[in-house]
């Protein structure tokens, strides 16, 4: 997902989108321990979107405060 598509979203849907940014990790996670994980970016690539999705949510929370 694009910056600017998430900058777009609300604090609620930016929670969705993380739940199931933390779900689709956690399956990850398990297909690599189990040794069936056929795309080894996918992992670093939902890591980089979770941290993406939590750092537009403080942006927002913190314009909130200062408004």
């Amino acid at each position: 997902m694009n910056v600017d598509e998430m900058k777009s979203k609300t604090v609620g849907e930016l929670g969705d989108e993380l739940n199931e940014l933390l779900q689709e990790h956690f399956n990850l996670r398990m297909q690599k321990g189990m040794g069936q994980m056929t795309n080894v970016n996918e992992l670093r690539r939902v890591r980089r979107d979770i941290a993406r999705v939590k750092t537009v949510m403080t942006e927002k929370t913190n314009e909130g405060i200062a408004s």
